[in-house]
């Protein structure tokens, strides 16, 4: 698995856990999503993902989109 691949795969999880959590726990939860949505937009503009780096630093060969 590439680091691209698997910072979609974290991003995802952490969507769907921030709407799952806002919906059964506390709509406070919400904001996880947001941040997440915030965190790729900025991503794209940008070139920084911490979970990029993270991923890298775990040894995932490098993908097309964070080198």
């Amino acid at each position: 698995m590439t680091v691209d691949r698997a910072v979609f795969v974290f991003a995802g999880i952490v969507v769907l856990a921030g709407l799952a959590l806002g919906y059964f726990v506390n709509p406070l939860w919400f904001l996880l999503s947001a941040f997440a949505g915030v965190n790729m937009i900025q991503a794209a503009f940008t070139g920084f993902c911490p979970a990029a780096m993270a991923f890298k630093a775990l040894g995932f060969k490098p993908g097309a989109a964070f080198r």
